[in-house]
């Protein structure tokens, strides 16, 4: 199975690459994963954010294709890290890789919401991406150490 983080926008800075560099490398080949970069649409004249949300929401579906998706998304579930570590151990039933979703400054379509396996929310606050992609990557990897019992989450 491959956890494919998908996020729109591009042109992290520096400590973002970095971080999600070093909890990607820790991930075992069973939970490889990979931030794959969606072109964030262009706020031409004109362009509503209904517009740009219905754009990236396509691109976003073609690039996830029959993945479980996971979308993220403020008004979704919240859960803690041993609930994650088990709906990670559910997804490596599934015989599928999962797309994690990370939307764009316009945020997400309802579309692509109503599409999402799970609405997962990291937090109520709304957050900039860049810090969402790194509380992601971390929390993937602290979900897959306490499914092999590693001393890295503390209870």
């Amino acid at each position: 199975m491959k956890l494919n983080i998908l996020s729109v926008g591009h042109k992290m800075p520096n400590w973002v690459e970095v971080a999600c560099a070093e909890y990607i490398k820790r991930m075992p080949k069973e939970f490889a994963t990979e931030i794959v970069e969606i072109k964030p649409d262009k706020r031409a004249s004109g362009k509503n954010s209904e517009v740009v949300q219905e754009a990236e929401a396509k691109r976003i579906l073609e690039v996830a294709g029959k993945d479980y998706l996971v979308v993220l998304d403020e008004r979704g579930q919240e859960v803690t890290s041993l609930q994650l570590a088990t709906k990670m151990e559910h997804w490596q039933t599934l015989g599928k890789d999962v797309s994690l979703v990370i939307g764009g400054a316009d945020g997400l379509h309802m579309s692509l919401k109503q599409k999402a396996d799970w609405l997962w929310s990291l937090s109520k606050l709304t957050m900039p991406h860049g810090l969402v992609r790194v509380m992601l990557t971390e929390q993937l990897y602290r979900g897959h150490s306490v499914i092999q019992h590693h001393p890295y989450h503390k209870e």
